[in-house]
């Protein structure tokens, strides 16, 4: 018996070890994704603030008399 909880304890499964490195893998792209995405929605935000700032660079376009898209 006392090999069995040896072995049961002692030994790591190659499949363990392979989906815990998998799972961990995974953890590091959704934390890389949820970075990117708050750096989006910030400047999605900042935008919002600043609406005639995203409209600069467009010519022709008078924000102030701007009409609502129909609906």
């Amino acid at each position: 018996m006392a090999k069995a909880l040896l072995g049961y304890v002692g030994g790591s499964d190659p499949r363990v070890l392979a989906e815990m490195r998998r799972l961990q893998q995974r953890v590091q792209d959704l934390e890389s994704e949820i970075v990117r995405i708050q750096a989006e929605n910030d400047a999605l935000s900042a935008a919002a603030r600043h609406p005639e700032s995203v409209l600069e660079g467009i010519e022709g376009i008078d924000v102030s008399s701007a009409e609502p898209a129909l609906t």
